[in-house]
């Protein structure tokens, strides 16, 4: 363990006692209690453990906590606040995304990564962006709700549809 380790997380210099193999999904969760980064697959595979690095979305239960040294990480947990929702969430609500809700905070994460380098995305910038597996199946609510995010679909809430 190193006690002299330091992160740039959610916009604050926070010191931890880590392992720097430790996969940076364990430190969020079981050290530093932020719990809504999900542990999913494991593999990198489903995207539920994704958080920001640097404005990237990656995913972090692969991601050993030395390659993260330095560099400005955020988690769900920083995307916004109840007062303040970010717009993504608030086009998340709009447009009724959460169906079980445990893919969301990775979702948003990678929608958030992809609407600061691409603000007007494609169906096809979506589609490559969005690697993440929802196991509700809710993707063109998920599109929509990054279009809206972008100012680029209409402000009414969509009508309730089943997934």
């Amino acid at each position: 363990m190193d006690a002299s380790l330091k992160l740039d997380l959610n916009g604050k210099l926070v010191p931890v006692n880590a392992d720097p193999a430790m996969p940076l999904l364990w430190l969020l969760r079981d050290l530093l209690n932020l719990t809504g980064t999900k542990f999913g697959c494991g593999v990198a595979a489903c995207g539920a453990c994704t958080v920001r690095v640097d404005g990237q979305a990656v995913r972090s239960c692969v991601t050993p906590v030395s390659t993260v040294l330095g560099k400005r990480i955020q988690t769900i947990e920083a995307l916004g606040t109840p007062d303040r929702p970010h717009p993504l969430q608030q086009a998340w609500i709009a447009e009724q995304v959460p169906q079980c809700g445990y893919c969301q905070s990775g979702m948003l994460m990678a929608a958030a990564a992809l609407l600061d380098k691409t603000p007007q995305p494609s169906d096809a910038d979506i589609d490559a962006a969005m690697t993440n597996i929802c196991r509700c199946g809710t993707y063109q609510r998920i599109r929509l709700a990054i279009k809206r995010a972008a100012g680029m679909a209409s402000v009414e809430p969509a009508a309730k549809v089943s997934a």
